[in-house]
């Protein structure tokens, strides 16, 4: 299985939730906490990210960045 995960900057999210729809592996979700503008935003809840960036491309900021691990080789 392929690895992934995102940062979020929580200053630039203005909490659409378009990117916790969009996650086909239910990773993301609302934070509790509110950024100095005012807007809830969203965080990594599960550890079970595949790096698709669904969550990337349906953001209209660019707050959220994708990382995915290299594939290991098979031996």
């Amino acid at each position: 299985m392929i690895k992934g995960t995102v940062k979020i900057s929580e200053e630039i999210c203005k909490g659409c939730e378009l990117c916790i729809v969009a996650c086909p592996q239910g990773s993301l979700g609302l934070s509790s906490h509110i950024n100095t503008h005012g807007y809830r935003y969203v965080e990594l809840i599960k550890d079970n990210c595949t790096g698709c960036i669904n969550c990337a491309i349906v953001c209209p900021e660019p707050a959220i960045t994708v990382y995915r691990q290299k594939k290991q080789p098979k031996k």
